[in-house]
């Protein structure tokens, strides 16, 4: 963490890590949220048609997103989890077509095989919000496929998301038990060039966690396993720890649609903290936002600041 006569310094810009195989700009990637699900938390079912879900993610692209993330399993709050064959049907169509036209994709799943399936239509990453705990074969898979993987704090399936939300000290936690998943891909053979790391906001975590994590990203950065931070992933957009805090004076909760103007200020504060990429619903202006931070950091940089 920035000591107290440091700067936060342009060392967030400077050290924007670039990964093997993913767009390399000077600035805090980001990510488009392609849900091809009926059920997902913020907008479960509006792109559950693949042809929809085509349009919509060629939109977030023409936008500014660097990545699009597609997934086919909802992991809001209570849901079941859905059988491989339907979350394939969901996926590969989507992820093909977004691929053939040349952008980044990303495939949003736990299993090894959904993953496997995705990259052979195109998708160059995979972002596992189980970090290689819901299918033994993810991480051998990810190492010979020798792709970037997002590897994310997890403790348990959605049905049951808050029961394990226990911490002492959330943030020391999340960093051992982020580390300890880190060490076991890599001892799988996946490249730790190539990996990514993801604090899991709202995966386990009550919104009293979410804002210390969030608070607290270098530290979760930086691991004991190599001298540099590992490149963050921060997945904060509409989730409900925002609408909580946003709610009106009769405690009626802020609308998902409506957490966006605050999904992009915490983008451009996660982005000033030097987060690697920021995963989002809406594009234009959390694209603004980290170019605004890019700028401001450049400009520091440039006065020894």
């Amino acid at each position: 963490m920035t000591g107290a006569d440091e700067q936060p310094t342009a060392e967030p810009l400077a050290g924007l890590r670039h990964v093997p195989g993913l767009p390399a700009v000077p600035r805090s990637l980001v990510m488009g949220v392609v849900n091809v699900t009926p059920d997902s938390f913020s907008d479960g079912g509006t792109w559950f048609d693949p042809d929809k879900a085509i349009t919509h993610g060629l939109e977030l692209v023409s936008q500014g997103a660097d990545i699009v993330d597609v997934g086919g399993e909802s992991t809001r709050p209570g849901a079941h989890r859905v059988p491989a064959a339907d979350e394939l049907a969901r996926v590969i169509p989507v992820v093909t077509a977004l691929a053939a036209a040349g952008n980044y994709v990303s495939i949003d799943t736990m299993r090894a095989e959904v993953a496997s399936r995705a990259l052979e239509a195109g998708a160059r990453m995979v972002n596992d919000v189980s970090g290689g705990l819901a299918d033994p074969d993810m991480a051998t898979f990810v190492a010979g496929a020798q792709v970037p993987y997002v590897v994310m704090h997890w403790r348990g399936h959605s049905i049951d998301m808050y029961g394990p939300a226990t911490y002492g000290d959330v943030v020391a936690e999340v960093r051992e038990e982020l580390a300890r998943r880190v060490e076991a891909v890599v001892s799988a053979g996946v490249d730790p060039a190539r990996v990514i790391i993801d604090p899991g906001l709202g995966f386990a975590k009550r919104p009293e966690h979410n804002w210390s994590l969030l608070a607290n990203l270098q530290e979760i950065a930086n691991l004991p396993l190599r001298a540099e931070p590992f490149p963050l992933l921060v997945a904060a957009s509409r989730k409900g720890f925002i609408g909580k805090l946003l709610a009106a004076p009769d405690g009626q909760q802020r609308s998902f649609a409506g957490s966006d103007d605050a999904t992009i200020a915490l983008t451009a504060l996660v982005a000033a903290a030097g987060a690697w990429c920021v995963r989002v619903h809406t594009v234009p202006g959390n694209v603004d936002a980290v170019r605004v931070v890019a700028r401001l950091l450049q400009e520091r940089l440039a006065a020894g600041r």
